[in-house]
C-alpha cells in the first residue's frame, strides 16, 4: 500500500464519520494546548495561526474568538466544509502528503491530534513544509498519542506512535528547537496520560 493509499483510507474514515466526530469532540477541552502555543509566540498579537488537521473547526473558532487570524487545513473534504461553516475561517483542503503552503506566513501552527497520521517515512518532508511556512521565531505545537515508536493500522485509521526522544529527533532534524513538552490529561499518573504534547520554535 502506497503512502497515498494509506492517507486516502484514513481520510475516507473521517469523511464517513464526520458528523459523529464533530458531536463527539466539540466539547473537548484543549485550552491547555492552545495556551501552550499562544504563550510561546513572541511576535506581537494578533497572530496568524495555521490549524493543521483542523477537523470540523472547533479550535479555529476558539482562535478567532481570542482575536487571532486562523486558517484551517484538513485532508477531509467533509471536515473542510464543516469547518468553514462552523468557524467562518478560510480552510484549505489539502492532505498532509501534498502540502502547498506559503513561505513564512504563520506565527504559529497548531497540530492537535494530527501529525500522528503521517507515515514515518513521509514525516521529514511534512515537517520541512511546516518549518518553511512558519515565520522566523514562529512556533509549532503538536499533540500526538504516544507510544514506543510503532506504526500501523488502528481500525480504519493509520497512526505512528512515538516516544518523546524519537519525536524530538524528527523535529530537530527538521530545524526546530525544543521549548517544552508535557503529557495529557494533566494531573494523572503517566500510564493514564496517552497524549504527548510538545512545543517547538523555528530559530
Amino acid at each position: 500500500m502506497t503512502p497515498d493509499d494509506i492517507t486516502r483510507r484514513t481520510l475516507d474514515h473521517y469523511n464517513r464519520s464526520a458528523d459523529a466526530f464533530f458531536a463527539g469532540t466539540i466539547d473537548h477541552d484543549v485550552s491547555q494546548n492552545i495556551d501552550a502555543l499562544l504563550s510561546a509566540i513572541t511576535a506581537p498579537a494578533p497572530f496568524t495561526i495555521l490549524d493543521l488537521g483542523c477537523g470540523p473547526g472547533r479550535d479555529l473558532k476558539t482562535f478567532t474568538t481570542l482575536g487571532h487570524r486562523a486558517i484551517g487545513l484538513d485532508g477531509s473534504e467533509k471536515f473542510a466544509e464543516m469547518a468553514r461553516a462552523y468557524s467562518g475561517c478560510d480552510v484549505w483542503h489539502q492532505d498532509f502528503l501534498h502540502l502547498d503552503l506559503p513561505p513564512a506566513m504563520f506565527d504559529g501552527i497548531f497540530a492537535n491530534a494530527a501529525l500522528f497520521h503521517v507515515p514515518s517515512a513521509q514525516l521529514p518532508e511534512v515537517l520541512g513544509h511546516l518549518f518553511a511556512t512558519l515565520k522566523p521565531g514562529g512556533v509549532l505545537f503538536s499533540s500526538n498519542p504516544r507510544g514506543h515508536n510503532e506504526e500501523g493500522w488502528s481500525g480504519p485509521r493509520y497512526g505512528s506512535y512515538y516516544d518523546y526522544e524519537t519525536w524530538e529527533r524528527y523535529l530537530t532534524a527538521a530545524g526546530f528547537t525544543p521549548l517544552h513538552h508535557y503529557y495529557r490529561p494533566a494531573g494523572l499518573p503517566r500510564e493514564q496520560q496517552p497524549w504527548l504534547a510538545s512545543v517547538w520554535r523555528k530559530p
